[in-house]
């Protein structure tokens, strides 16, 4: 039998891809089809997603996106890719007034952020759910006063709101498969570095990587929690080596380059690893040739967030669930300056856009873009 030591991983997936939801809300409808839906190419539909349609609302719009937490490099890239998007010329003439806030990592202040736009009249808010259960009577005030919601990355368990993501329990499952592959299918044990606690990303890549490492016998995995952040992930990193020593293979959801570097400051062999796709951890895999997989969460979603509230704010129909496609790259492929790009800091996330939804952001618009409220 597998041990699992610190946390325990909680059995539950996410709650719109386990089943068809019953159609609570105005707007929901049957299955999404590409027949049903607006520009399929780039909202396409997760399995068992509804449809949701709104009466059309003129604009121009006034639009907000509320983060929580922003203390990593991929809540940056997210709110300068959604800056980025509000510039362009073709958005902005959609667009009376783009506001963006980071409130912390506080359910309850990023649900009085969002009440507050509700009641200055905004049409559309985006969001990153600080958690996945507490948002329910939000939802149901945003929807008496015609306000369209997002949810994005970090989604809600609920059935009646439009959700842009990435399907975390595929990444989380591509990335541990990819490191028991490069193993041959058997590993004595295995490090696991996780995200935030108590958001539906970190719990559904967990998952996603236990649907394989469960299966493989005899198989102690050590978990610790990197908080999605590059610092952290160094610290909990050299902690566990220093604790347990070696590990067959690493999995880590984001942070790479410090769970890379840890392995490195303590002289560990190169061992295969599902990694994140920053441009510093990319520039590590190539230079030391680590074997796995390098996918990612890409933050430019933010960006196609917004482009979902504009469409629902003018009454197209949309997937009550969008599943975008997973930037990914075996490490063996991973080549400079297609990549990753060495003149570019470190810390930039190389998932820059989605083509099917619109061109992709070049590197100057998005770090021509503050992190910072505004």
């Amino acid at each position: 039998m597998n041990r699992t030591i610190q946390p325990a991983v909680p059995a539950r997936l996410r709650f719109s891809c386990l089943s068809l939801a019953v159609a609570a809300c105005l707007g929901v409808s049957a299955l999404a089809a590409a027949q049903d839906t607006h520009r399929p190419e780039c909202f396409a539909a997760a399995p068992d997603s509804t449809v949701i349609q709104r009466d059309a609302k003129e604009g121009p719009y006034k639009i907000a996106f509320v983060n929580g937490f922003a203390g990593n490099d991929w809540r940056i890239a997210a709110i300068q890719a959604s800056k980025a998007w509000a510039a362009r010329p073709e958005n902005a003439e959609k667009i009376e007034e783009f506001k963006v806030v980071s409130v912390g990592n506080d359910s309850a202040a990023q649900i009085a952020a969002i009440d507050n736009f509700i009641a200055a009249g905004f049409d559309a808010i985006t969001f990153i759910a600080v958690n996945p259960t507490a948002f329910e009577p939000v939802i149901r005030r945003a929807e008496r006063a015609g306000v369209v919601l997002v949810p994005f990355d970090n989604v809600l368990d609920t059935d009646k709101v439009v959700q842009i993501n990435e399907s975390q329990l595929e990444l989380g499952r591509l990335k541990a498969q990819a490191v028991m592959d490069a193993l041959g299918g058997s590993a004595e044990k295995i490090l696991m570095v996780d995200g935030l606690p108590g958001n539906s990303t970190d719990r559904d890549r967990r998952a996603g990587m236990m649907s394989v490492l469960d299966q493989v016998e005899g198989l102690e995995i050590v978990q610790v929690t990197g908080n999605w952040d590059t610092g952290t992930s160094q610290k909990v990193v050299a902690d566990a080596l220093a604790t347990h020593g070696q590990f067959d293979g690493v999995v880590s959801q984001h942070g790479g380059a410090g769970t890379i570097n840890a392995l490195l400051a303590a002289d560990h062999p190169i061992v295969p690893m599902g990694l994140d796709a920053e441009n510093g951890v990319r520039m590590l895999i190539d230079e030391h040739d680590i074997p796995g997989i390098s996918a990612a969460q890409a933050p430019a979603m933010s960006a196609i967030a917004l482009e979902a509230a504009v469409e629902l704010l003018a009454g197209n129909a949309l997937p009550q669930t969008v599943f975008l496609p997973i930037p990914q790259v075996a490490n063996a492929d991973i080549e400079e300056g297609v990549h990753y790009f060495p003149d570019l800091p470190k810390s930039f996330n190389t998932g820059t856009g989605f083509p099917d939804c619109f061109a992709p952001f070049t590197p100057e618009e998005l770090l021509g873009q503050s992190p910072d409220n505004n």
